[in-house]
């Protein structure tokens, strides 16, 4: 029986999770910032300074909201905080009075995910950025000096009043200086799942801008997007959060990254960008996958990353046309594709595609001539598929062709056996090639017995003692042959 070699595994790009995703071909997530994230920009400029009014709207828009009612509830909500009879005159007294403000009159439930500081005006649900930047404002509006702080899954305010900092964490009530409330503690870590950094452990906290503590409202979102794999809403929001804090200088490919908690947008967008691109590859939408490496590295560039995209993009393509047996349009796509994958890339799937046309063309085998000209191809294309691939392919084509020399009617065993014994001297011996010699011997053999035996049956004792002499004379350790003889023998 002739061994048919497998079609060579190609490498697919695997993702853990899958899911269905509905999207017209022709729309791609959009790839320039929002004019709203340059404006708001340029407002900060040259310092980095808000008011706290820019900073309400500059919230809302980066929750998404773009409803002016909001703004009002912010801006009525601080104008009735500061016009407050008991409003405390020492700052310290006013920043913890704030927090005690919120809690009772805006914040009502903690939820890990509600990022958005419109939601909280609907529902009262809020998390650590959300309610953060809302302290922020109120505290700003107050004429209280504040700044973010992030830790590795958390973000709280810093407030500057007379020269000291003192942290409050904005997700509990009597979270004012935390580091000096015993009774915090606990409540704060059942709640919220969050331990309370202290400003001693400088490496497990870093401190950042009013800004980029409201940038964290798109990170967030993002991150909630992605998670529900929304990858294509995520990708703009990444920009905008870029375009927020830096501007439109948007060149990622000559930042490197940063050290510390609060890493670069910058870099961050890649990410979103390749998540995107991931999740087309997973719907097995290949071609858009690459039309989409076209227009986002125009403008994003970092060639290596999306030479390598690209090369799995190729690569999974190329997968399904062999799978089809489409080899003709593999073949097609991937010089296609050629100038956009790496050349190792290329490499591999031209020694893929080779393959698995050498493969196609030895299944074809119909003569002898078509299995020399198969058996050249495979020693062109040699170092090209490799050693052992070679070897296997050859082994294929040289059974395919004795198999054509001993088919109906002639059943000529030994032309089969001659081609099987010079294959062994121009390739060498193996498995395959014994094996496959033994067959054909052994059928030869039992040609000789068939013959002999009828023959014998017929009465034609001379001619059937001929047939076995001829037979014993080239295999004459054969038992089926030498039991005839005895046969022969006895006769006599």
């Amino acid at each position: 029986m002739i061994k048919k070699p497998s079609i060579p595994v190609i490498l697919l790009f695997l993702i853990f999770q899958s899911f269905a995703y509905a999207q017209n071909t022709a729309q791609f997530p959009r790839l320039t910032p929002d004019q709203k994230a340059i404006e708001y920009f340029n407002l900060g400029r040259p310092d980095g300074n808000y008011t706290w009014s820019e900073l309400a709207q500059i919230s809302l828009w980066a929750s998404g909201d773009s409803l002016q009612a909001n703004l009002e509830r912010i801006r009525q909500a601080c104008e009735a905080l500061n016009s407050l009879g008991d409003f405390p005159a020492s700052g310290k007294d006013r920043a913890e009075y704030i927090l005690t403000y919120l809690h009772r009159n805006i914040l009502r439930s903690y939820s890990v995910y509600q990022t958005r500081i419109d939601t909280i005006f609907s529902n009262g649900r809020y998390n650590c950025v959300s309610s953060a930047v809302l302290y922020m404002i109120l505290c700003e509006s107050a004429g209280i000096r504040t700044s973010g702080v992030v830790t590795k899954d958390h973000a709280f305010v810093t407030v500057h009043i007379d020269g000291e900092d003192i942290d409050v964490e904005t997700t509990n009530r009597y979270g004012f200086d935390p580091g000096n409330r015993k009774d915090f503690h606990d409540q704060f870590g059942n709640s919220t799942g969050f331990a309370y950094v202290p400003a001693r452990n400088y490496r497990d906290r870093q401190t950042i801008s009013k800004i980029e503590l409201v940038s964290l409202i798109l990170s967030n979102r993002i991150s909630d997007h992605e998670r529900q794999g929304r990858y294509a809403e995520s990708v703009p929001l990444s920009i905008d959060r870029a375009a927020l804090l830096y501007g439109n200088a948007l060149a990622v490919n000559s930042l490197n990254k940063t050290e510390g908690l609060f890493e670069d947008p910058r870099i961050e967008i890649m990410d979103r960008l390749f998540n995107y691109g991931a999740m087309l590859l997973r719907n097995n939408r290949e071609i858009d996958s690459l039309r989409w490496a076209a227009a986002a590295s125009s403008v994003f560039p970092d060639s290596q990353r999306w030479q390598d995209f690209c090369t799995t993009a190729v690569n999974n393509q190329i997968t399904r046309f062999s799978r089809a047996n489409n080899i003709t349009e593999a073949r097609e796509f991937l010089e296609n594709n050629k100038s956009v994958i790496t050349t190792e890339g290329y490499a591999q799937l031209d020694s893929i595609v080779t393959d698995a046309e050498i493969l196609r063309s030895a299944n074809q085998i119909r003569s002898v001539a078509e299995g020399e000209t198969v058996i050249a191809a495979i020693e062109k294309d040699r170092p090209k598929i490799g050693e052992r691939r070679a070897v296997e392919l050859i082994t294929f084509a040289v059974q395919k062709i004795a198999a054509i020399l001993c088919q109906p009617p002639e059943r000529d065993w030994r032309a089969a056996i001659q081609y099987l014994e010079n294959a062994v001297t121009r390739f060498g011996s193996n498995r395959d090639f014994e094996q496959a010699l033994k067959t054909y011997r052994g059928n030869l053999v039992t040609d000789y017995h068939n013959r002999f035996a009828a023959e014998w049956n017929s009465r034609n004792y001379d001619e059937a003692e001929r047939i076995l002499n001829e037979g014993l004379l080239e295999f004459p350790n054969e038992r089926q042959l030498l039991t005839d003889m005895e046969t022969v023998r006895r006769r006599r």
